[in-house]
Order: C-alpha cells, then structure tokens, then sequence
C-alpha cells in the first residue's frame, strides 16, 4: 500500500552503503541525491515466459478512463516540446541487490545496452530481436549490485531453476529531478539511519508519532503503465 518496503529495517539498511553512494554520486554528479523508495521484485520458479521490454519512467500525461477518473503517469513534461525526458542527463537511478546469484537459467535481468536515450518504440516480445532476449545479466554472484538508468529497457527471463531470483532495491533521484513521492518510511526506522541516510529520505518519512499504513492494495500491478510496449489496463486500475 506504500508502494515501497522502506518500513522494513532490512530494506532501510540499504538506503546509505558507502560503495554504492560513491558510484551513484559519479553518475549524478553530486552526493545530494533522495530516496525516492524501496521495493524490487522476484521472478518464481515456474515463470517460464518473457516479460515484455518496458521503461521505468516516463513523460507526463494524463488519461480518462471515461469513468470520471484520471491517472497521472510520469513528472518530465516540457511545455515547449522540444524535448522529453529521454533527452536528459540521468534522472533517476535503481539499486537492485541480489541476494542470489544470477545464473542463465533463475530468470536472471536483460537489459538492452544504450537505449536510455533511445527514441525508438520499444519492441513488442513478437518484435523482439533474439540479441535482446539474449542481453542478461549473468553470471553474477549474489551480493552484487545492479546499477540501473531506469530508461533503459529491460525485462525479466524465463525462470528455469527451482530457487526465487529476488532483487531487492532502493531507487534515487538526482539533486535535481522530483516526482511524487509516497511516504514509505516509518518515524522509527528513519531514525536509525546515517545522517546522510535521514538527509536522503527527509522526503518520504512519516512526522513522529504518525502511523504508516502497511499491507497489500487489491491492484497489485503488472508490468509497469510507463511500457510503451503494453497498453494500459486503466479498467484494471480503476
């Protein structure tokens, strides 16, 4: 329901690791990055299709579903339109921490080199060129991190083995870009964190003494709406 799991300690352990805060702070350019949140995901045992190719972010706009309702996706929007966000420099990162090895058959990331800036639509898995489906992220060994541009295209791989492929992650945004942001983190886990950890999440913590609700949400999504290789079920979200 926060859309994150920031409210578990594990989780928040991730916000502020040393190594990690250096690569990033090279990519933006400046150690004033946020926490935008905390999540991942997990491919099962089992999941023996392609996810389709999609993008983690993208420009603003706003669609009806025709029942009175409107959802917003994306922030970037340049009321010129000269430019979208695929033309920035990087504007938000995700961290995923494998806490399993990568292996070809677990269902391991594949992530297309270089299309951060790509304008091109992005492929249908019927459009799909084989070197893509082959782009994984493997071998690497659990404990690694995945640093990720998250325009980039990427997708899950059929998960062949007997174990969970789990990738916990925390994502940042760069000193200068914001979206809307969910309060995710609880008051006193806030308060366990760095100085530096308190200073990257001052965003996206609850005040003292405010109850976080925490749980499961009815709709508990897909591949993500900002695809441009899915339409979006707006039925399915109303």
């Amino acid at each position: 329901m926060t859309g994150g799991q920031l409210h578990h300690p594990e989780w928040a352990m991730l916000v502020d690791i040393p190594v990690v805060t250096e690569i990033v702070s090279a990519i933006f350019g400046s150690a004033d990055f946020i926490v935008r949140s905390g999540g991942g995901d997990f491919c099962l045992p089992g999941a023996v299709d392609y996810q389709p190719l999609h993008s983690d972010m993208s420009d603003r706009r706003v669609v009806s579903t025709g029942q009175g309702r409107e959802f917003t996706f994306g922030a970037f929007s340049d009321p010129e339109g000269r430019m979208n966000y695929r033309d920035l420099p990087c504007p938000y990162i995700c961290c995923n921490f494998l806490v399993t090895d990568f292996t070809r058959l677990n269902g391991p990331t594949r992530q297309i080199p270089g299309t951060q800036h790509s304008q091109q639509s992005i492929p249908s898995l019927e459009q799909e060129p084989a070197w893509m489906k082959l782009s994984t992220v493997c071998p690497v060994p659990a404990g690694s991190v995945l640093i990720r541009d998250v325009r980039a295209w990427h997708g899950g791989t059929p998960n062949l083995s007997e174990e969970v492929r789990a990738i916990p992650n925390v994502e940042y945004f760069a000193p200068w870009f914001r979206e809307p942001m969910p309060i995710c983190l609880p008051y006193e886990v806030y308060e366990t964190l760095s100085a530096t950890g308190k200073a990257r999440c001052r965003y996206i913590v609850t005040r003292p003494g405010e109850a976080l609700e925490v749980g499961y949400r009815k709709y508990l999504g897909g591949t993500p709406p900002g695809s441009r290789s899915r339409p979006v079920d707006l039925d399915a979200m109303a």
